[in-house]
C-alpha cells in the first residue's frame, strides 16, 4: 500500500515536470522557476510580494519570469517601460484574468458582459455633473453617520482604533450613497452590511488565491451568500433609493441575459470596486498625520484658510477645491500604501520593447503583471528615503505641485500609480480623492483628535494585501476624539 501511494506520488510529481517544466531561451527575460515542481515561487509571492518582487529585481533586473502555481508570469518593474505593457490590447488582454478573480471571488459569471459599455455608463455618472451630485450626497451622510457617531454635545473622550473608524464610516456612506438610501424600504441597516463585509474582506485575498481552509472556506461561502441577499434589492427599481449608476448597472445586466442570482453576485462584485479602498486609504492619511505633527498642522492651517472663507461646514464639492497640501499628502500616503497588480493575460506572442533597447519574447499563455508599488513608489533611484512618509514630497518649493521625477536620467511619466492607468485606470478617482476630502476635512475641523499613546507609531502593513490595491495594516492605531469646543 505503501509503494502503491509512493509510485502515485512520484507519477505525480513527474507528471507536473512534464507539464510544467520549460527552459528559456536568449530571446526570454530571465526565467526562475523556484525549487518546488509546479508550485515554484508560489508560496513566497503570496506571502509578501513587495519582499519576494525586490528580491527577484536585484536577482535579475528589471524584468523576469517566475514560475507560480503551474502558471508563469512575466514581471516588469521598470516605469520608462511600462506603456508597452498598458498600451497593448492586441497581445495582452486585461479581461481574462479579472473573469477569474471574479469567479473564484464572487463566483461571478458574466459570458455576455460588455466591459466597454459598463465603462462609459461608469463615466457618465462618475465624471462631469453626475459626480457633483454624487459629492453632495457623499457628503451628506458622512455628515449624518459622524454626527450619530459623536453627539456635539458630548464632553469627553471615546477612545476607538482609526482603521476601524475610518473603513466603518466611509463603507456605511459610501453603501448608503451608491447601494441603499434612505428611501429604500429594503434597504439594510449599513452597519449590518458592513459587518458581514469585513469578514468577508478578510478572507478575500485567499478566495483569490485558492488557498482558504476548510473553515475559512465555509465561512467565505456563507457570508458570501448573505450579503448577495442583504445587496439583492440595491438598484433594482428607480425608486430602491439606490444611485442611478447603480440602476442603470443592473438594466445592462439585465439586457445581457443575466439572470437575478447573477446580478446579485455582481452587485457584490461593485460594492467591493467602490468600497474596498476608500476607507483604508483615509486610515492611512490620518494616521501618518497623526504621528507627524508637521504634517498634521500643515494640512490643518491650510482647511482652516478654506473653512474662514466658507459659510458651510463643509467643503463645496460641486467646484474644484485647491488644496496642494493635502494634496500632496494623499499623493504621499498613495504611494506608501497603494499595491494592486497590473496584469495581462499574453493571448498571442508578443515582442516586449524595453525602453533601455533591450526586446524580450513573451510567450502566448504567460501573464505579465506590472508591480508600480515596487517601481516607480518605494524606488530609492527615484525618491529620497522611499519609506518615510514626507507629507510635501509632491510639492515644489514655491507651494505648486510637483510632477517631475527622474529615473536613470530620465523623465518618467509614471512616478505613482495608485489609480493604475490607461484604459484601465480608475474612473472613481476624483470621487474617491473628493470624499477622502471632505472625510478628512470634518474629522479635523470638527473634532479634536490625538494618539491614545503619543509615541505609538504606525502599524505594520498585512503583507498578504500586496496586489489588491489599498495595503491593510496589521492591527489598528488607537486615538481618542471628541467635538471640538468652538466658543
Amino acid at each position: 500500500m505503501i509503494c502503491t501511494i509512493l509510485l502515485l506520488v512520484l507519477v505525480l510529481v513527474l507528471l507536473s515536470f512534464i507539464l510544467t517544466h520549460r527552459t528559456r531561451s536568449k530571446s526570454e527575460p530571465p526565467l526562475d522557476r523556484g525549487l518546488i515542481p509546479w508550485l515554484g515561487h508560489a508560496l513566497e509571492f503570496g506571502k509578501d510580494a513587495s519582499k519576494f518582487l525586490n528580491r527577484m529585481k536585484k536577482k535579475h533586473g528589471n524584468i523576469f519570469t517566475v514560475r507560480a502555481a503551474g502558471r508563469y508570469v512575466t514581471v516588469l518593474l521598470d516605469p520608462h517601460s511600462y506603456d508597452a505593457v498598458i498600451n497593448d490590447s492586441d497581445s495582452l488582454d486585461f479581461t481574462r484574468y479579472a473573469q477569474v478573480l471574479m469567479e473564484r471571488i464572487f463566483n461571478l459569471r458574466l459570458p455576455h458582459h460588455q466591459p466597454g459599455v459598463a465603462k462609459a455608463l461608469m463615466k457618465r455618472h462618475f465624471l462631469g455633473m453626475n459626480l457633483a451630485t454624487l459629492n453632495s450626497t457623499m457628503c451628506r451622510y458622512l455628515q449624518s453617520l459622524l454626527k450619530a457617531d459623536m453627539p456635539q454635545n458630548r464632553k469627553d473622550w471615546k477612545e476607538e482604533g482609526l482603521f476601524d473608524f475610518s473603513y466603518s464610516l466611509l463603507f456605511k456612506a459610501g453603501y448608503l450613497t451608491l447601494f441603499g438610501g434612505e428611501q429604500n424600504n429594503n434597504s439594510t441597516d449599513p452597519s449590518s452590511i458592513y459587518e458581514e463585509y469585513k469578514k468577508f474582506d478578510g478572507l478575500l485575498t485567499k478566495m483569490a488565491r485558492g488557498t482558504l481552509k476548510p473553515e475559512e472556506k465555509k465561512t467565505a461561502l456563507s457570508v458570501r451568500k448573505r450579503l448577495w441577499e442583504l445587496l439583492a434589492p440595491a438598484g433594482l427599481t428607480e425608486s430602491s433609493g439606490s444611485s442611478p449608476w447603480l440602476h442603470d448597472y443592473r438594466r445592462l445586466l439585465q439586457e445581457e441575459g443575466t439572470d437575478e442570482e447573477m446580478q446579485r453576485r455582481a452587485v457584490l462584485m461593485q460594492l467591493w470596486a467602490s468600497q474596498g479602498n476608500v476607507g483604508p486609504a483615509a486610515f492611512w492619511l490620518l494616521g501618518y498625520l497623526l504621528t507627524n505633527p508637521e504634517a498634521l498642522m500643515a494640512v490643518k492651517r491650510e482647511f482652516s484658510q478654506i473653512s474662514q472663507m466658507e459659510t458651510s461646514e463643509t467643503l463645496p464639492m460641486d467646484r474644484p477645491m485647491n488644496t496642494p497640501v493635502f494634496d500632496s499628502a494623499l499623493e504621499e500616503t498613495l504611494r506608501l500604501t497603494a499595491a494592486p497588480f497590473i496584469t495581462r493575460e499574453v493571448v498571442q506572442e508578443k515582442t516586449l520593447h524595453m525602453a533601455d533597447g533591450q526586446e524580450y519574447r513573451l510567450r502566448k499563455g504567460d501573464r505579465v503583471c506590472l508591480f508600480p508599488f515596487v517601481s516607480p513608489q518605494t524606488d530609492p533611484e527615484i525618491y529620497q528615503e522611499p519609506q518615510k512618509y514626507k507629507y510635501d514630497r509632491f510639492l515644489n518649493e514655491d507651494g505648486s505641485v510637483k510632477k517631475d521625477f527622474y529615473k536613470a536620467g530620465r523623465w518618467l511619466k509614471y512616478y505613482t500609480m495608485p489609480w493604475g492607468a490607461g484604459t484601465n485606470g480608475c474612473v472613481g478617482k476624483q470621487f474617491a480623492i473628493n470624499t477622502i476630502r471632505q472625510f478628512v476635512y470634518m474629522v479635523l475641523t470638527n473634532y479634536d483628535l490625538e494618539l491614545c499613546d503619543p509615541n505609538a507609531q504606525m502599524p505594520e502593513i498585512n503583507a498578504s494585501r500586496y496586489g489588491f490595491g489599498m495595503l491593510q495594516p496589521e492591527g489598528d492605531l488607537l486615538f481618542r476624539y471628541k467635538p471640538r469646543n468652538t466658543h
